[in-house]
């Protein structure tokens, strides 16, 4: 078997950020299973169609002046796949960052480099 070449250019990261995903026929409070500067995979309770634009917000944990302290950065997101879970009535859905201010998508970038730079081989 050949392993397919990473396609994606940004570094992901397997953790759990809180995440609200704001729609019309009601609010998703989920988290992430991994998160890049471009967009997140999490799990959601509910079918949402690929190319689904919504707007969503994060809580990514910074530190600050020696202090942890949580960052909100609400962007707009598009569904680019949605994957049924077997077995659940929930969905895993990839979403892309297509509206994000450059400063909170360096937010973002900054925590992932943090969390994979401190990840050497480190349980």
């Amino acid at each position: 078997m050949h392993s397919m070449p990473e396609r994606r250019r940004d570094p992901r990261l397997e953790n759990n950020i809180p995440v609200k995903i704001c729609q019309e026929d009601g609010d998703i409070v989920t988290e992430t299973g991994n998160i890049s500067r471009s967009g997140a995979y999490c799990r959601v309770t509910r079918y949402i169609e690929p190319m689904t634009k919504f707007k969503m917000c994060l809580l990514i944990p910074i530190r600050k002046k020696g202090k942890d302290v949580t960052k909100k950065i609400c962007c707009q997101g598009v569904v680019v796949r949605t994957e049924p879970i077997v077995g659940k009535e929930e969905y895993n859905i990839a979403v892309f960052f297509n509206d994000i201010a450059p400063r909170d998508a360096e937010c973002i970038s900054d925590y992932v480099n943090s969390y994979l730079e401190n990840s050497t081989g480190h349980n």
